[in-house]
């Protein structure tokens, strides 16, 4: 088959536009979540069986890691994920990464511009840095770490612990689930230390769930999108019980199988709420500055992966970041996620995720509807595209030094309705196709 050119330009580009616009954007879907309901709804769009030809593939990692490398993609083929995508995703490969880049940083530039990767905490993975672990561990006697499992999710395999004891019999009796027969599984964890003065709210524990889309690396282009949400422990904080889960760990997965767990409420907070109570408590500028910090790490987990994540112009990304914020409002990046849950929680919960999704799906944008140029689609506002990209109201002739204003609206207003009725208009002579708002 041959290859047509990618550039939207082109003629090849525009009658590929104009074929699908006439048949339909042919789709399969790996999950059974709100992912299939947006793609269902979407129109112009036609799902189509597991054998037949696609043109947008919403897969699952298994797949990917089956499939990829022996599949032949369509030049206007996309598909949800980056070849390597563990690289960011995999705790102890996303931590070595970081390392390496900050390293890189402090050789080239120096100390004062790698300190802005002191953003996650001190991390071994184990058992190829356990010694370097144990001279941490020794140099802070009773201190609490958190041991997690490099590859799994929805806080499966986690315990903290204060005592070396305590790993030494994980090592011996392993921490082994029925799917974990061997030692070399049982040991790909990474221990970290585990952030003990974590800022709480009615006195419970809370994470941030941070939405970012990467659609190239080679240039690095990403998005940030606006809502996302904190999620709640459901039992107040302390360290006085290192072993229970409701306390320490925020995966609704836990949470939801807590006592006093309920369906209708949840345990989260929209990140709109959670910015109105900080501003409220801590004044505007100082919460400012924890989202400048926030759009920090962002940024910078990405450059730490960028020349070794395998770019490919089909791929894609929706990372799910995980953030923890600590009484000072410092945030620290516990992971990142390839597959971050599109399941809900509550109709509240849905309906971001399909907003989330939705908008996902216009910047992929299957059907040409951009020109490319766009800095803002839906809900994603652009905050990287081969450099920092600016809010439109701050002139780059007015910054100085590394104080930016980012083009990021994290938890702020979402009129996306508004905005993609106006950036999605059609054009002159061409039928008009309907964007669910």
């Amino acid at each position: 088959m041959n290859k047509t050119s990618g550039y939207k330009g082109s003629h090849d580009y525009q009658r590929r536009i104009e074929r699908e616009r006439r048949n339909g954007v042919r789709y399969r879907c790996g999950q059974f979540n709100t992912i299939q309901d947006v793609l269902r709804q979407r129109p112009g769009w036609v799902e189509v069986k597991e054998d037949g030809d696609w043109d947008f593939y919403w897969c699952d990692v298994g797949w990917l890691r089956e499939n990829f490398d022996h599949s032949y993609l369509e030049e206007h083929a996309r598909i949800n994920h980056f070849r390597n995508h563990y690289e960011l995703t995999r705790k102890n490969l996303m931590v070595k990464n970081l390392k390496r880049y900050r390293k890189s940083l402090e050789r080239d530039i120096g100390q004062m511009e790698a300190s802005k990767c002191d953003f996650f905490p001190c991390t071994y993975a184990l058992p190829s840095e356990y010694h370097l672990f144990v001279e941490a561990f020794r140099r802070s006697p009773g201190s609490t770490w958190i041991m997690k499992p490099v590859a799994k999710s929805q806080g499966k395999g986690i315990f903290l612990f204060r005592k070396l004891k305590d790993i030494m019999d994980w090592k011996r009796n392993g921490n082994r689930s029925e799917e974990q027969t061997d030692v070399a599984q049982v040991e790909n964890y990474v221990a970290q230390c585990y952030i003990e003065n974590p800022y709480l709210i009615g006195g419970r524990k809370f994470d941030l769930r941070v939405y970012v889309l990467v659609t190239s690396y080679v240039p690095l282009k990403a998005w940030l999108y606006r809502d996302g949400f904190a999620r709640f422990s459901s039992t107040r904080f302390s360290l006085s019980s290192i072993d229970d889960q409701y306390v320490h760990l925020t995966n609704v997965a836990i949470q939801k199988t807590a006592p006093d767990y309920d369906p209708e409420k949840g345990c989260k907070w929209q990140m709109q709420q959670l910015r109105r109570y900080l501003t409220a408590k801590h004044g505007t500028e100082t919460v400012e500055t924890m989202f400048k910090d926030m759009d920090n790490i962002f940024v910078c987990s990405l450059q730490s992966v960028q020349k070794v994540v395998i770019n490919d112009k089909h791929c894609f990304e929706l990372y799910g970041y995980d953030i923890l914020l600590d009484q000072n409002l410092k945030p620290w990046l516990i992971e990142v996620n390839a597959s971050p849950s599109l399941s809900a929680s509550s109709q509240e919960d849905y309906e971001l995720k399909f907003r989330l999704l939705e908008d996902t799906l216009h910047i992929v944008d299957m059907e040409g509807r951009l020109s490319g140029t766009e800095r803002r689609v839906g809900g994603y506002d652009l905050i990287w595209n081969d450099g920092h990209v600016y809010r439109d109201d701050v002139s780059v002739e007015t910054l100085g030094g590394s104080c930016y204003p980012a083009n990021t609206h994290l938890g702020c207003l979402n009129d996306r309705e508004k905005q993609l009725r106006h950036l999605l208009k059609p054009l002159a002579g061409q039928k008009r196709i309907q964007s669910h708002t």
